[in-house]
């Protein structure tokens, strides 16, 4: 079962909602070193925090990201991925001119496409498992 200290609550619901992310730069071109990822991670960092999420992992390599996010229920994944790659892109082609070379055709960073997977929790066979066990009234 889950940690009682990871179960966030807000005014009428308790929740634990966790999210893979995934995206991949523009023509899958290898753009990232250490120092745009460790930039990356504070502008994520930032970007979470607005919408009361929290970043609880990130990593990538030359040319996509991985993000695990923490969300409330009140935030669609759709809205938060939309911030996510709007304003990192926007920050990194202000504060790193040298990555224009990788995205002079397109003006974007990122690849229109992103991976998002609901992570955490009982596998989806346990919990059928407890739906089915439920004694319903006769």
């Amino acid at each position: 079962m889950t940690d009682y200290h990871e179960i966030r609550h807000g005014r009428h619901c308790m929740f634990v909602l966790h999210a893979h992310l995934v995206f991949v730069t523009k023509y899958r071109h290898r753009v990232f070193h250490d120092r745009h990822l460790a930039r990356l991670e504070a502008i994520f960092r930032g970007v979470c925090e607005d919408f009361e999420c929290e970043l609880v992992e990130f990593n990538g390599e030359g040319e996509h990201v991985h993000l695990l996010v923490n969300f409330p229920p009140k935030v669609a994944p759709a809205r938060l991925v939309n911030s996510l790659k709007g304003v990192s892109s926007r920050r990194m082609r202000q504060e790193f001119p040298d990555l224009a070379k990788h995205y002079w055709r397109a003006n974007r960073l990122w690849s229109g496409s992103y991976f998002a997977g609901s992570v955490g929790g009982a596998p989806i066979s346990i919990l059928r498992a407890y739906i089915e066990q439920q004694q319903r009234p006769v």
